[in-house]
């Protein structure tokens, strides 16, 4: 006998989407919770799925840190040093009229895109340590790994390219 909760029928209309599929989407609303500021108290979530005649298991966990930001106030006062000088806010201001981030500096894009533009404006201001910088700024981690999934991607070029345009 199946437990109600296996069932694909109570699964509330999931049971015709592939797991993958399923976990694709579940992504893609963990990153727009964590982009708009939700906070799951610094919990895991684990998603375990079984293939068809449950021959294969695959777990993907899922972990954000214990507080992600509070929705900062518009201006540069939340901003580190380094990027809120006036050549920074010049840049800044530039990546907000091109949809790149919203008032508060936080990226509208993908990971890939936001760690190429960190990338070029770390660049651009002579930032050293810019992972550090915009990880904390972005409360993400492992933007190093983003940047260079970013390099093996087509999109990328013609992003980087989009980039250059605008900072020149």
């Amino acid at each position: 006998m199946k437990n109600r909760d296996e069932d694909p029928d109570n699964l509330g209309g999931l049971g015709d989407m592939l797991p993958a599929e399923v976990l694709r989407l579940l992504n893609e609303l963990l990153e727009r919770m964590q982009q708009s500021g939700q906070n799951n108290q610094g919990g895991k979530i684990e998603v375990v799925y079984v293939a068809s005649g449950g021959q294969h298991v695959e777990t993907q966990i899922i972990a954000y840190p214990h507080s992600l930001p509070k929705e900062r106030e518009k201006g540069s006062g939340n901003l580190p040093e380094v990027l809120a000088t006036n050549e920074a806010m010049a840049l800044w201001k530039k990546v907000q009229a091109a949809g790149y981030v919203d008032d508060n500096y936080q990226p509208l894009i993908s990971r890939t895109q936001s760690a190429l533009l960190a990338d070029a404006m770390a660049e651009r201001l002579g930032i050293r340590e810019k992972w550090k910088v915009f990880e904390a700024l972005w409360n993400r981690n492992n933007m190093y790994r983003d940047y260079y999934k970013a390099l093996n991607l087509q999109q990328s070029l013609t992003f980087q390219d989009e980039i250059k345009k605008l900072f020149s």
